[in-house]
C-alpha cells in the first residue's frame, strides 16, 4: 500500500464519476483521407486549420523554380549634374565676312592712294546703293513711298560739293535735296505726302550728307591718313565691341533695341578704338599726338555703338534683321555704314580742332 500522498487514488467509475467530471466523449471516427490513409477527425481539423493559414503543423506546398531576377538598370547620371555648355558661334559666316572685309578694304586703300578722285566715286556708289536699301525697306515694310530719283542725284551732288566746297557746298547740296524731295512727290496723289517727304527728307541727311564729311577728310594733304584713321577707328572699335562682347559680355547694354550688345563690349570698344587712335595720331596724323588720339578713340567708341543702335532701331521698327544681302556675311551697304556714317562727322571735327583742316 502507498502512503505517500502523491499517490494518485483510485477515481471510481460511475455516476458520480460523471458527475464530477463530465461525460467522457466518444471516440472520433477514423476518416480515411484521399489516399486512403486513415486518420481521425481531429487530425482533419488541425489540417484544415493549417491550410486556412494557422499551425499546429507546417503545411507542405510545392516546390516553386526561383523567379530570375531582372537586369540591373543602366548607369544614370546625377540630376543634379548639368548639361555641358554649349560653345558660342558668331551670328554670320565668318568666312565670307572676312572676305567681303578684305576685298572692300584693299578696294578703298587702292582708290585713296592712287587717285582721290576715284574714292570719292567710292563714296557716291555706296551712298546711292544704301539709299536704295533704305527706300526699298521703307516700301515693303511700311509702304512709306521716298522718292529714290531725287535722293540718288541729290545725294551724289551733296558728295561732290562736300569733296569741292567744303562744308558750305554740303549744306547747300542738302537744301536743294530735299526741295527736289518735295517737289518729286507732287506729282503723286496727295495721300500720304507728309509721311513720304518726311521720309524723304531723313534718308537725304541720314545717309549722302553725313557721308559727305568722308569727303571732306579727304581734302587736306594728308586726307588719306584721315580717311584710313577714321575706318580703322571704327572698324576696332567694332571688332573690340565683338571680341569682348563674345568672350566676357554679360550685361546687356540695350536690350529693346539690340539684345546682342553688352556693357562689357562696349568698355572692349572704348579700350581697342582709345589704343588704335593713340598710335593713328602719332604716326600718321601730321602734328597730332598720342593723347589726342585718346580722346579721338573715346569718342569714335560712343558714336560708332550710337550708330550702331540707331540702324538697329530702324531695322527693329520694320521688322527685319538686315538692310539687304548685297554683301555676304555682312548683309547690306546699310549694315555696314551704320556705325560709319555718325562717326565721320565726329571724326572730321575733332581732326580739324586738333590739327587743323589745312
Amino acid at each position: 500500500m502507498n502512503d505517500s500522498p502523491w499517490a494518485a487514488e483510485p477515481v471510481p467509475a460511475g455516476p458520480a464519476y460523471d458527475a464530477l467530471v463530465g461525460p467522457q466523449t466518444a471516440p472520433m471516427p477514423i476518416v480515411p483521407d484521399a489516399a486512403g490513409r486513415a486518420f481521425d477527425d481531429r487530425e482533419a481539423r488541425d489540417r484544415g486549420a493549417a491550410f486556412a493559414g494557422g499551425p499546429p503543423f507546417r503545411a507542405e506546398t510545392p516546390l516553386q523554380e526561383p523567379m530570375p531576377s531582372p537586369p540591373p538598370p543602366p548607369p544614370q547620371a546625377p540630376q543634379d549634374a548639368s548639361p555641358p555648355p554649349q560653345k558660342k558661334r558668331a551670328g554670320r559666316d565668318l568666312r565670307a565676312a572676312i572676305g567681303v572685309g578684305v576685298g572692300l578694304g584693299a578696294v578703298i586703300f587702292a582708290s585713296l592712294f592712287i587717285v582721290k578722285a576715284v574714292f570719292v566715286g567710292v563714296v557716291v556708289v555706296a551712298v546711292v546703293v544704301g539709299l536704295w536699301e533704305l527706300t526699298s525697306r521703307l516700301q515693303e515694310k511700311k509702304g512709306i513711298k521716298a522718292p529714290l530719283v531725287p535722293l540718288a542725284v541729290g545725294g551724289a551732288a551733296m558728295i561732290i560739293a562736300g569733296y569741292v566746297r567744303g562744308a558750305e557746298g554740303a549744306w547747300v547740296a542738302m537744301a536743294l535735296t530735299a526741295l527736289a524731295v518735295l517737289v518729286w512727290r507732287m506729282t503723286e496723289p496727295p495721300e500720304d505726302y507728309l509721311k513720304d517727304v518726311t521720309a524723304g527728307v531723313f534718308a537725304a541727311f541720314y545717309v549722302p550728307f553725313l557721308a559727305t564729311f568722308v569727303a571732306m577728310l579727304l581734302t587736306p594733304d594728308d586726307g588719306p591718313q584721315r580717311v584710313v584713321t577714321f575706318l580703322l577707328l571704327t572698324v576696332v572699335s567694332d571688332t573690340g565691341a565683338y571680341a569682348v562682347g563674345w568672350r566676357f559680355g554679360k550685361t546687356k547694354l540695350a536690350p529693346r533695341i539690340s539684345p546682342g550688345k553688352t556693357r562689357e563690349g562696349l568698355f572692349g570698344a572704348v579700350a581697342f578704338a582709345m589704343a588704335a587712335g593713340a598710335l593713328c595720331m602719332e604716326f600718321l596724323i601730321d602734328g597730332g599726338a598720342w593723347w589726342q588720339g585718346l580722346l579721338l578713340g573715346l569718342a569714335v567708341a560712343v558714336s560708332a555703338t550710337l550708330g550702331d543702335l540707331g540702324e538697329s532701331m530702324i531695322k527693329r521698327d520694320l521688322g527685319i534683321k538686315d538692310m539687304g544681302t548685297l554683301l555676304p556675311g555682312h548683309g547690306g551697304i546699310m549694315d555696314r555704314l551704320d556705325s560709319l556714317l555718325p562717326t565721320a562727322p565726329v571724326v572730321w571735327l575733332l581732326l580739324a580742332a586738333f590739327v587743323g583742316t589745312g
